[in-house]
């Protein structure tokens, strides 16, 4: 008896696949390119000329901001390591120097570099471990913030696209071309 009741339950689960929908009036999604197309809620249904054009425009714009905030990350990242980067370094008494610790140094390579047929000899320091960046309140509440923001309009561009207008995509399209244009040399495709 417990095994058919368990049957059962698994039967009644594999017929919530279909939502109560009849499978042949399944979504199907294609590109539209009506003028009326909703974007992000029912209260936002351009319904003229103007109206579409405007929404357009707010597309291109949000693509150009989400690219800003791209590059604006990538200069922040990139300012903060070089902050840390200079920090100053105590001399502790009894500390080996740093120019004994690399010529007894294993890791130390020599090795002979040339520029315009002078030969310098010049040491190579490998380095022995990944540096984890410490917590900072002067920035990592920042970068939550950035990143925040980044994934907000990101989502926000997606929701667009997903409406399958036309001339939305192609706003986000040219909202990503005329950001990338302007700022796309600060950040690379990792980002």
């Amino acid at each position: 008896m417990a095994a058919t009741h368990h049957n059962m339950d698994m039967g009644d689960m594999g017929n919530m696949d279909g939502m109560d929908m009849p499978h042949s009036t399944g979504m199907h999604m294609v590109f539209r390119n009506s003028m009326n197309t909703p974007l992000y809620s029912d209260s936002w249904e351009p319904n003229t000329t103007g109206a579409y054009a405007g929404t357009i425009i707010f597309l291109i714009i949000l693509g150009v901001v989400f690219r800003l905030l791209l590059a604006g990350k990538a200069i922040t990242e990139e300012r903060w390591l070089d902050t840390e980067m200079k920090r100053r370094y105590v001399v502790v008494q009894g500390k080996i120097p740093v120019a004994e610790q690399v010529s007894t140094d294993s890791l130390g390579k020599k090795m002979t570099l040339t520029e315009n047929g002078v030969e310098e000899e010049v040491i190579v320091v490998q380095k022995k471990t990944t540096h984890l960046r410490p917590w900072r309140m002067s920035v990592d509440p920042v970068r939550a913030v950035l990143d925040t923001c980044i994934a907000g309009v990101s989502y926000l561009l997606m929701l667009a696209v997903m409406t399958m207008n036309v001339g939305y995509f192609l706003a986000v399209l040219a909202g990503t071309f005329v950001g990338s244009l302007l700022v796309g040399r600060f950040y690379s495709a990792e980002h």
